[in-house]
Protein backbone atom coordinates (compact mmCIF):
# COMPACT_ATOMS: atom_id res chain seq x y z
CA UNK A 1 0.00 0.00 0.00
CA UNK A 2 1.31 3.29 -0.93
CA UNK A 3 1.73 6.08 1.38
CA UNK A 4 -0.53 8.57 -0.40
CA UNK A 5 -3.70 6.18 -0.56
CA UNK A 6 -2.69 5.26 3.55
CA UNK A 7 -2.46 8.72 4.38
CA UNK A 8 -6.01 9.74 2.60
CA UNK A 9 -7.90 6.83 4.09
CA UNK A 10 -6.22 7.71 7.98
CA UNK A 11 -7.74 11.64 6.59
CA UNK A 12 -10.86 10.58 5.69
CA UNK A 13 -11.54 8.73 9.01
CA UNK A 14 -9.85 11.49 11.42
CA UNK A 15 -11.79 14.15 9.76
CA UNK A 16 -15.14 12.22 9.55
CA UNK A 17 -14.69 11.07 13.09
CA UNK A 18 -12.30 12.21 15.37
CA UNK A 19 -14.11 15.98 15.34
CA UNK A 20 -16.52 13.82 17.82
CA UNK A 21 -14.35 13.18 20.14
CA UNK A 22 -14.08 10.80 23.52
CA UNK A 23 -15.82 10.86 26.54
CA UNK A 24 -16.16 9.29 30.19
CA UNK A 25 -18.18 6.95 28.85
CA UNK A 26 -16.18 5.27 26.25
CA UNK A 27 -13.78 4.00 29.76
CA UNK A 28 -14.70 0.64 30.74
CA UNK A 29 -14.06 -1.69 33.47
CA UNK A 30 -12.35 -5.05 32.61
CA UNK A 31 -15.13 -7.03 33.44
CA UNK A 32 -17.30 -4.86 31.48
CA UNK A 33 -14.49 -5.31 28.04
CA UNK A 34 -14.38 -9.27 29.27
CA UNK A 35 -18.72 -9.15 28.74
CA UNK A 36 -17.88 -7.66 25.44
CA UNK A 37 -15.45 -10.31 24.20
CA UNK A 38 -18.18 -12.83 25.81
CA UNK A 39 -20.87 -11.21 23.62
CA UNK A 40 -18.48 -11.56 20.34
CA UNK A 41 -17.43 -15.15 21.27
CA UNK A 42 -21.20 -16.42 21.84
CA UNK A 43 -22.20 -14.62 18.47
CA UNK A 44 -19.82 -16.15 16.31
CA UNK A 45 -20.01 -19.56 17.09
CA UNK A 46 -23.88 -19.65 16.11
CA UNK A 47 -23.58 -17.40 13.01
CA UNK A 48 -23.79 -18.43 9.71
CA UNK A 49 -21.83 -17.88 7.08
CA UNK A 50 -22.45 -14.87 5.00
CA UNK A 51 -20.76 -13.56 1.95
CA UNK A 52 -20.91 -9.82 2.35
CA UNK A 53 -21.34 -6.87 0.26
CA UNK A 54 -18.03 -4.94 -0.46
CA UNK A 55 -19.14 -1.64 -1.73
CA UNK A 56 -18.06 1.46 -0.61
CA UNK A 57 -21.73 2.44 0.49
CA UNK A 58 -21.73 -0.81 2.60
CA UNK A 59 -18.60 0.48 4.44
CA UNK A 60 -19.66 3.33 5.26
CA UNK A 61 -23.02 2.53 6.03
CA UNK A 62 -21.47 -0.18 8.80
CA UNK A 63 -18.96 2.64 9.88
CA UNK A 64 -21.35 5.28 10.45
CA UNK A 65 -24.33 3.18 12.30
CA UNK A 66 -21.76 2.14 14.33
CA UNK A 67 -20.38 5.69 15.50
CA UNK A 68 -23.59 7.37 15.89
CA UNK A 69 -24.96 4.53 17.63
CA UNK A 70 -22.16 4.78 20.52
CA UNK A 71 -23.24 8.46 20.35
CA UNK A 72 -26.19 8.15 21.45
CA UNK A 73 -25.11 5.25 24.23
CA UNK A 74 -22.95 7.90 25.79
CA UNK A 75 -25.62 10.37 25.49
CA UNK A 76 -27.87 8.22 27.61
CA UNK A 77 -25.36 7.13 29.28
CA UNK A 78 -24.59 10.84 31.34
CA UNK A 79 -27.99 10.62 31.99
CA UNK A 80 -27.84 7.85 34.10
CA UNK A 81 -29.27 4.89 32.70
CA UNK A 82 -27.44 2.44 33.75
CA UNK A 83 -29.20 3.21 37.44
CA UNK A 84 -33.42 3.59 35.79
CA UNK A 85 -34.39 5.23 39.43
CA UNK A 86 -32.38 8.02 38.84
CA UNK A 87 -32.24 8.25 35.15
CA UNK A 88 -33.16 12.35 34.11
CA UNK A 89 -32.57 12.93 37.76
CA UNK A 90 -29.45 14.35 36.94
CA UNK A 91 -28.87 18.20 37.84
CA UNK A 92 -28.16 20.62 35.60
CA UNK A 93 -26.65 24.18 35.62
CA UNK A 94 -27.68 27.33 34.59
CA UNK A 95 -25.28 30.76 33.82
CA UNK A 96 -26.95 33.55 33.57
CA UNK A 97 -25.02 34.98 30.61
CA UNK A 98 -23.64 32.32 28.60
CA UNK A 99 -21.56 35.03 26.39
CA UNK A 100 -19.24 35.22 29.60
CA UNK A 101 -19.23 31.82 30.87
CA UNK A 102 -21.48 28.72 30.43
CA UNK A 103 -21.76 25.68 33.00
CA UNK A 104 -22.30 22.28 33.57
CA UNK A 105 -23.07 20.27 36.49
CA UNK A 106 -20.50 17.46 37.13
CA UNK A 107 -20.95 16.54 40.94
CA UNK A 108 -22.61 13.78 42.05
CA UNK A 109 -26.14 13.26 42.82
CA UNK A 110 -26.72 13.53 46.44
CA UNK A 111 -30.09 11.19 47.22
CA UNK A 112 -30.27 12.47 50.80
CA UNK A 113 -30.63 16.04 49.72
CA UNK A 114 -28.78 17.26 52.30
CA UNK A 115 -25.99 18.91 50.07
CA UNK A 116 -26.35 22.13 49.49
CA UNK A 117 -24.87 23.29 46.45
CA UNK A 118 -23.55 26.83 46.01
CA UNK A 119 -24.12 29.59 43.31
CA UNK A 120 -21.29 31.48 42.12
CA UNK A 121 -20.58 34.76 40.67
CA UNK A 122 -17.31 35.18 37.89
CA UNK A 123 -15.89 38.33 35.84
CA UNK A 124 -13.80 38.03 33.05
CA UNK A 125 -11.10 40.29 32.32
CA UNK A 126 -9.65 38.23 30.08
CA UNK A 127 -9.59 35.40 27.83
CA UNK A 128 -6.48 32.34 27.73
CA UNK A 129 -4.77 32.69 23.93
CA UNK A 130 -3.16 30.61 21.83
CA UNK A 131 0.35 31.35 20.44
CA UNK A 132 0.71 32.88 16.98
CA UNK A 133 3.56 32.21 14.54
CA UNK A 134 2.97 34.28 11.28
CA UNK A 135 5.33 33.49 8.56
CA UNK A 136 6.47 36.17 5.61
CA UNK A 137 4.42 36.51 2.90
CA UNK A 138 6.04 35.29 -0.34
CA UNK A 139 5.11 35.51 -4.06
CA UNK A 140 4.39 32.03 -5.46
CA UNK A 141 7.75 32.26 -7.28
CA UNK A 142 11.17 30.07 -7.07
CA UNK A 143 12.74 30.83 -3.31
CA UNK A 144 16.57 31.62 -3.52
CA UNK A 145 17.63 28.09 -1.54
CA UNK A 146 19.69 25.61 -3.23
CA UNK A 147 17.85 22.21 -3.59
CA UNK A 148 18.65 19.66 -1.35
CA UNK A 149 17.36 18.47 1.92
CA UNK A 150 15.89 20.82 4.84
CA UNK A 151 15.05 20.37 8.51
CA UNK A 152 14.03 22.71 11.55
CA UNK A 153 13.64 21.72 14.89
CA UNK A 154 10.28 22.80 17.43
CA UNK A 155 10.62 23.28 20.75
CA UNK A 156 6.51 22.56 22.24
CA UNK A 157 5.69 20.96 25.84
CA UNK A 158 9.37 20.51 26.68
CA UNK A 159 9.96 18.20 23.82
CA UNK A 160 12.18 18.48 20.74
CA UNK A 161 11.04 17.34 17.26
CA UNK A 162 12.99 17.89 14.08
CA UNK A 163 11.22 17.91 10.67
CA UNK A 164 13.03 16.88 7.74
CA UNK A 165 11.91 17.51 4.11
CA UNK A 166 13.59 17.99 0.43
CA UNK A 167 13.27 20.74 -2.10
CA UNK A 168 13.70 20.27 -5.53
CA UNK A 169 15.05 22.45 -8.13
CA UNK A 170 10.89 23.19 -10.04
CA UNK A 171 9.26 23.80 -6.79
CA UNK A 172 7.86 27.26 -5.56
CA UNK A 173 7.24 28.91 -2.35
CA UNK A 174 3.50 27.61 -2.13
CA UNK A 175 4.94 24.06 -3.08
CA UNK A 176 7.16 24.44 -0.44
CA UNK A 177 4.57 25.82 2.22
CA UNK A 178 1.64 23.37 1.40
CA UNK A 179 4.03 20.69 2.33
CA UNK A 180 5.38 22.25 4.98
CA UNK A 181 1.72 22.25 6.18
CA UNK A 182 0.83 18.70 5.69
CA UNK A 183 4.12 17.74 7.34
CA UNK A 184 3.11 19.81 10.48
CA UNK A 185 -0.83 19.00 10.93
CA UNK A 186 0.53 15.08 10.13
CA UNK A 187 2.62 15.19 13.04
CA UNK A 188 0.29 16.10 15.95
CA UNK A 189 2.36 17.67 18.53
CA UNK A 190 0.45 20.62 19.39
CA UNK A 191 0.50 22.94 16.51
CA UNK A 192 -1.75 23.33 13.63
CA UNK A 193 -0.90 25.10 9.98
CA UNK A 194 -2.94 26.90 7.78
CA UNK A 195 -1.91 28.87 5.17
CA UNK A 196 -3.15 32.66 4.84
CA UNK A 197 -3.12 34.95 1.53
CA UNK A 198 -2.92 38.63 1.44
CA UNK A 199 -3.91 41.32 -1.29
CA UNK A 200 -1.07 41.24 -3.26
CA UNK A 201 -1.29 37.15 -4.41
CA UNK A 202 1.25 36.30 -1.33
CA UNK A 203 1.00 33.60 0.79
CA UNK A 204 2.37 32.65 3.99
CA UNK A 205 2.23 29.88 6.98
CA UNK A 206 0.30 30.44 10.32
CA UNK A 207 1.29 27.96 13.07
CA UNK A 208 -1.07 28.47 16.35
CA UNK A 209 -0.36 26.29 19.24
CA UNK A 210 -3.60 24.43 19.95
CA UNK A 211 -3.01 24.86 23.78
CA UNK A 212 -3.35 28.21 25.40
CA UNK A 213 -1.93 30.04 27.80
CA UNK A 214 1.50 29.78 29.28
CA UNK A 215 3.16 27.49 32.39
CA UNK A 216 5.11 29.12 34.51
CA UNK A 217 8.24 30.62 33.57
CA UNK A 218 7.93 30.01 30.03
CA UNK A 219 7.54 32.81 27.57
CA UNK A 220 6.55 30.86 24.66
CA UNK A 221 4.22 27.38 23.81
CA UNK A 222 6.93 26.67 21.41
CA UNK A 223 9.90 27.68 19.55
CA UNK A 224 11.17 26.89 16.35
CA UNK A 225 14.81 27.20 14.61
CA UNK A 226 17.49 25.73 12.54
CA UNK A 227 20.41 26.74 14.48
CA UNK A 228 21.34 23.21 15.20
CA UNK A 229 19.24 21.30 13.63
CA UNK A 230 20.73 17.88 11.38
CA UNK A 231 20.43 19.31 7.35
CA UNK A 232 20.45 22.10 6.08
CA UNK A 233 19.24 25.46 7.62
CA UNK A 234 18.09 28.59 6.24
CA UNK A 235 14.37 27.72 5.76
CA UNK A 236 13.25 29.41 9.16
CA UNK A 237 14.19 32.65 8.38
CA UNK A 238 12.91 32.65 4.47
CA UNK A 239 9.66 31.59 5.33
CA UNK A 240 9.60 32.98 8.59
CA UNK A 241 8.81 30.28 10.79
CA UNK A 242 9.90 31.68 14.34
CA UNK A 243 8.02 35.33 13.92
CA UNK A 244 5.34 35.33 16.93
CA UNK A 245 2.94 37.73 15.99
CA UNK A 246 0.19 36.78 19.22
CA UNK A 247 1.57 35.61 21.72
CA UNK A 248 0.10 33.47 24.59
CA UNK A 249 -1.99 34.41 27.28
CA UNK A 250 -3.37 33.02 30.55
CA UNK A 251 -7.38 33.68 31.51
CA UNK A 252 -7.63 36.24 34.36
CA UNK A 253 -11.23 36.05 36.27
CA UNK A 254 -12.44 36.91 39.38
CA UNK A 255 -14.70 34.34 41.45
CA UNK A 256 -16.40 35.47 43.98
CA UNK A 257 -14.48 38.64 43.85
CA UNK A 258 -11.42 36.90 44.30
CA UNK A 259 -8.64 37.14 41.38
CA UNK A 260 -7.51 33.63 39.52
CA UNK A 261 -5.76 32.92 36.39
CA UNK A 262 -5.78 29.63 34.60
CA UNK A 263 -3.81 28.58 31.02
CA UNK A 264 -6.76 27.33 29.44
CA UNK A 265 -10.75 28.79 29.43
CA UNK A 266 -11.89 25.75 30.67
CA UNK A 267 -11.96 24.68 34.47
CA UNK A 268 -13.61 22.89 37.22
CA UNK A 269 -14.91 24.19 40.72
CA UNK A 270 -14.86 21.99 43.63
CA UNK A 271 -15.73 19.02 41.28
CA UNK A 272 -19.03 20.09 40.96
CA UNK A 273 -18.89 22.76 37.93
CA UNK A 274 -17.24 23.14 34.44
CA UNK A 275 -16.93 26.40 33.20
CA UNK A 276 -16.19 27.59 29.68
CA UNK A 277 -15.01 31.15 29.36
CA UNK A 278 -16.95 32.77 26.13
CA UNK A 279 -16.01 35.98 26.46
CA UNK A 280 -14.77 39.19 28.68
CA UNK A 281 -16.75 41.16 31.11
CA UNK A 282 -17.93 44.82 29.75
CA UNK A 283 -16.80 45.98 33.51
CA UNK A 284 -16.50 45.43 37.68
CA UNK A 285 -20.03 45.21 37.66
CA UNK A 286 -20.80 42.64 34.53
CA UNK A 287 -20.45 39.52 36.01
CA UNK A 288 -22.17 35.98 35.43
CA UNK A 289 -23.65 33.87 38.09
CA UNK A 290 -23.37 29.76 37.93
CA UNK A 291 -25.91 27.70 40.03
CA UNK A 292 -28.58 25.13 39.62
CA UNK A 293 -31.81 24.66 37.81
CA UNK A 294 -34.66 23.77 39.57
CA UNK A 295 -35.51 20.13 39.56
CA UNK A 296 -38.35 20.40 37.01
CA UNK A 297 -35.75 22.58 34.55
CA UNK A 298 -33.19 19.84 35.27
CA UNK A 299 -35.75 17.18 33.75
CA UNK A 300 -36.67 19.38 31.04
CA UNK A 301 -33.21 19.91 30.23
CA UNK A 302 -32.50 16.50 30.43
CA UNK A 303 -35.28 15.32 28.06
CA UNK A 304 -33.74 17.78 26.01
CA UNK A 305 -30.59 16.06 25.47
CA UNK A 306 -32.19 12.38 25.43
CA UNK A 307 -34.28 13.71 22.28
CA UNK A 308 -31.54 15.65 20.76
CA UNK A 309 -29.02 12.90 21.11
CA UNK A 310 -32.04 9.83 19.70
CA UNK A 311 -33.13 12.51 17.00
CA UNK A 312 -29.21 13.30 15.77
CA UNK A 313 -29.31 9.28 15.28
CA UNK A 314 -32.72 8.39 13.26
CA UNK A 315 -31.46 11.32 11.16
CA UNK A 316 -28.39 9.62 10.33
CA UNK A 317 -29.86 6.14 10.18
CA UNK A 318 -32.39 7.40 7.37
CA UNK A 319 -29.96 9.10 5.32
CA UNK A 320 -26.98 6.43 5.33
CA UNK A 321 -30.02 4.06 4.58
CA UNK A 322 -31.76 4.73 1.66
CA UNK A 323 -28.93 3.30 -1.05
CA UNK A 324 -29.14 0.04 1.12
CA UNK A 325 -31.73 -2.40 1.02
CA UNK A 326 -30.88 -3.81 4.08
CA UNK A 327 -30.10 -0.86 5.97
CA UNK A 328 -34.39 -0.21 5.96
CA UNK A 329 -33.90 -3.16 8.37
CA UNK A 330 -32.42 -0.66 10.97
CA UNK A 331 -35.24 1.63 10.66
CA UNK A 332 -38.25 -0.64 10.87
CA UNK A 333 -36.55 -2.01 14.17
CA UNK A 334 -36.25 1.39 15.37
CA UNK A 335 -39.55 2.26 14.74
CA UNK A 336 -40.86 -0.74 15.92
CA UNK A 337 -39.24 -0.02 19.19
CA UNK A 338 -40.78 3.23 19.15
CA UNK A 339 -44.28 2.18 18.59
CA UNK A 340 -43.97 0.45 21.98
CA UNK A 341 -43.84 4.00 24.02
CA UNK A 342 -45.81 6.07 21.84
CA UNK A 343 -48.93 6.32 23.26
CA UNK A 344 -47.41 7.22 26.79
CA UNK A 345 -44.97 9.50 25.63
CA UNK A 346 -47.41 11.46 23.43
CA UNK A 347 -49.57 11.48 26.45
CA UNK A 348 -46.71 13.47 28.35
CA UNK A 349 -45.47 15.95 25.58
CA UNK A 350 -43.10 13.66 23.75
CA UNK A 351 -44.70 13.39 20.18
CA UNK A 352 -43.24 11.60 16.98
CA UNK A 353 -42.92 12.92 14.14
CA UNK A 354 -43.60 11.58 10.52
CA UNK A 355 -39.80 11.47 9.55
CA UNK A 356 -39.48 9.02 13.15
CA UNK A 357 -37.86 12.17 15.15
CA UNK A 358 -39.07 12.86 18.43
CA UNK A 359 -40.70 16.82 19.53
CA UNK A 360 -41.07 18.09 22.92
CA UNK A 361 -44.18 19.99 24.15
CA UNK A 362 -42.62 21.83 26.83
CA UNK A 363 -45.56 22.71 28.75
CA UNK A 364 -47.27 19.62 28.71
CA UNK A 365 -44.40 18.03 29.29
CA UNK A 366 -43.82 20.29 32.80
CA UNK A 367 -47.21 20.06 33.51
CA UNK A 368 -47.18 16.08 33.53
CA UNK A 369 -44.52 16.24 35.76
CA UNK A 370 -45.63 19.08 38.50
CA UNK A 371 -49.12 17.03 38.28
CA UNK A 372 -48.02 13.37 39.02
CA UNK A 373 -44.74 11.77 41.44
CA UNK A 374 -41.35 12.29 39.24
CA UNK A 375 -41.00 8.36 39.22
CA UNK A 376 -44.41 7.57 37.66
CA UNK A 377 -44.69 10.10 35.04
CA UNK A 378 -41.47 9.93 33.64
CA UNK A 379 -41.39 5.67 34.35
CA UNK A 380 -41.61 5.09 29.91
CA UNK A 381 -39.72 7.79 29.43
CA UNK A 382 -36.78 5.88 31.39
CA UNK A 383 -37.93 2.37 30.11
CA UNK A 384 -37.90 4.10 25.95
CA UNK A 385 -34.19 5.35 26.95
CA UNK A 386 -33.28 1.89 28.65
CA UNK A 387 -34.65 -0.09 25.32
CA UNK A 388 -32.07 2.46 23.09
CA UNK A 389 -29.63 1.82 25.09
CA UNK A 390 -30.19 -1.87 24.81
CA UNK A 391 -30.08 -1.56 20.98
CA UNK A 392 -27.69 0.78 20.64
CA UNK A 393 -25.00 -1.89 22.52
CA UNK A 394 -26.57 -4.66 19.81
CA UNK A 395 -25.85 -1.93 16.57
CA UNK A 396 -21.94 -1.35 18.47
CA UNK A 397 -21.60 -5.33 18.66
CA UNK A 398 -22.47 -6.08 15.10
CA UNK A 399 -23.21 -3.31 12.74
CA UNK A 400 -22.67 -6.14 10.16
CA UNK A 401 -25.85 -7.65 11.21
CA UNK A 402 -27.59 -4.88 8.91
CA UNK A 403 -25.68 -4.45 5.78
CA UNK A 404 -26.37 -6.09 2.65
CA UNK A 405 -25.57 -9.48 2.22
CA UNK A 406 -25.76 -13.68 1.16
CA UNK A 407 -26.29 -16.52 3.47
CA UNK A 408 -23.83 -19.43 2.23
CA UNK A 409 -23.54 -22.08 5.00
CA UNK A 410 -25.73 -22.09 8.10
CA UNK A 411 -22.87 -24.15 11.29
CA UNK A 412 -23.56 -27.22 12.21
CA UNK A 413 -25.82 -26.41 15.68
CA UNK A 414 -24.13 -27.72 18.58
CA UNK A 415 -21.09 -29.13 17.20
CA UNK A 416 -18.94 -25.65 15.70
CA UNK A 417 -16.60 -24.06 17.29
CA UNK A 418 -16.17 -19.62 17.88
CA UNK A 419 -14.89 -17.81 14.41
CA UNK A 420 -14.07 -14.12 14.33
CA UNK A 421 -15.97 -13.72 11.09
CA UNK A 422 -18.84 -12.13 11.43
CA UNK A 423 -16.96 -9.43 13.20
CA UNK A 424 -13.76 -9.82 10.62
CA UNK A 425 -15.61 -7.24 8.01
CA UNK A 426 -15.85 -4.75 9.87
CA UNK A 427 -12.53 -4.93 11.18
CA UNK A 428 -11.08 -5.11 8.43
CA UNK A 429 -12.75 -2.38 5.99
CA UNK A 430 -10.48 0.17 6.56
CA UNK A 431 -7.62 -1.34 4.87
CA UNK A 432 -9.05 -4.35 2.73
CA UNK A 433 -9.96 -2.40 -1.05
CA UNK A 434 -6.62 -1.28 -0.59
CA UNK A 435 -4.16 -3.50 0.08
Amino acid sequence: MSNAILNQVYNHYLSTYAPKGTSQYDAHKKSELRSVYNSIVKMNKEAPLYLMDNSKETKMFAVDIKEHARLLRNTISSLGVDNQTTLLNKKAAYSTNENIATAEYIGTEDSSGEIEIPSFTIGVQQLASSQVNLGSFLPDGKPPLAPGAYSFDVNINDMNYEFQFNIKDEETNLDIQKRLERLINSADIGLEATIIGDNNARSALRLSSTATGLAEGKAACFHISDDNTSKQAGTVSYFGLNYMAIEPRNAHFTLNGVEHATSSNNFTIEKQFEISLTGVSQGEDDSVTIGLKTDLDSLTDNIHTLVQGYNSFIRAVNESSDTLSRGQRLVRDLNGLSSVYKHDLDSMGIRFEKDGTLAVDDSLLKQTATENEPGESMQSVREFAASLMSKTSQISLNPMDYVDKVMVAYKNPGKNFASPYVTSPYSGMLFSSYC
